[in-house]
């Protein structure tokens, strides 16, 4: 992973603790994983920046699902966007679609302006896969002023979307950065650089630990995968690409 640079998708502070130490080279700061990702506390921000060096992108994000907002939401979004600028985030990570599933330029623009206001980095996240035609939301991301797009080149997972990645960054490289994400882990972590011509990656680092209080298999129960597991990052995943 020289010259490229890993940036480890985290949940919790225990997960950017964990990111630091395995050698990453930024985090995306999340709660709710399980969910996609929706938006972490100001707490786990201000503590994530005074326990590690490293750069800290915040999702911003109300809830699951899609990404079509009303103006509640949106109201939460640019206030929760805001708050995490004020205590230290280094980027935020959004996605604003309309229903037919293409960007929705207003809002992005508004978004990477106060962004910008607070010297952060404006990453369009992972909505970019889920829009009808990726050529004209590139452009559109590019004009609205994004630093960068998390993406899988509209994949299941970045290996599987190589060829449009390839094409992403050679049609779109010089006004733009791209960051592949999706199924990308220390065994493949080469070919999708090398293919594509990308220098950055997105990873979970994911491991498994255990809370028996969870109550898997009882009527009340807070499971939301089989057993009493939640979902960490693993410090010794993330040093594994680097010996790669």
């Amino acid at each position: 992973m020289k010259n490229n640079i890993l940036e480890i998708c985290c949940g919790s502070l225990e997960d950017v603790i964990a990111a630091d130490a395995g050698g990453a080279d930024r985090v995306e700061l999340n709660s709710a994983l399980y969910l996609g990702g929706l938006t972490p506390t100001c707490a786990t921000l201000i503590l994530a920046k005074q326990q590690t060096a490293l750069p800290i992108i915040c999702m911003v994000r109300p809830r699951g699902a899609g990404f079509c907002y009303n103006e509640s939401e949106l109201a939460v979004i640019f206030l929760e966007a805001r708050e995490l600028l004020r205590h230290g985030a280094d980027g935020i990570a959004f996605g604003f679609l309309n229903q037919d599933k293409t960007i929705n330029v207003e809002q992005t623009c508004k978004m990477v302006k106060l962004i910008h206001e607070f010297n952060g980095e404006a990453v369009f996240h992972r909505a970019f896969d889920c829009t009808s035609d990726m050529m004209k939301a590139c452009e559109q991301l590019i004009e609205c002023g994004c630093d960068r797009i998390l993406t899988s080149g509209q994949a299941k997972t970045a290996v599987e979307g190589i060829k449009a990645l390839k094409y992403l960054q050679d049609t779109y490289g010089s006004s733009i950065e791209f960051l592949a994400g999706s199924g990308v882990n220390a065994e493949n972590a080469l070919e999708i650089i090398r293919n594509t011509g990308i220098k950055q990656l997105h990873t979970s680092a994911k491991c498994w630990k255990i809370d028996p209080t969870t109550n898997y298999g009882s009527p009340v129960n807070y499971a939301y995968i089989n057993g009493d597991s939640y979902d960490a990052v693993d410090a010794e995943k993330v040093k594994r690409f680097h010996n790669h």
